[in-house]
């Protein structure tokens, strides 16, 4: 277990599911928008955030 700046890594027990955090839905890119962008929502929320940015 190390810590970077506030951030709690856990190699040994860490799981990365594909639920976006927004919609509840598994997608193949959370992941994806987790290692690139660093949060867990998928496409979708994505754009429709930066269309609907409420």
């Amino acid at each position: 277990m190390k810590n970077d700046d506030h951030f709690v890594i856990d190699a040994e027990n860490e799981i990365v599911d594909n639920i976006c955090e927004e919609c509840k839905k598994e997608d193949v890119t959370v992941k994806q928008n987790l290692i690139m962008h660093s949060y867990k929502i998928c496409n979708s929320c994505n754009l429709s955030k930066r269309l609907f940015p409420l």
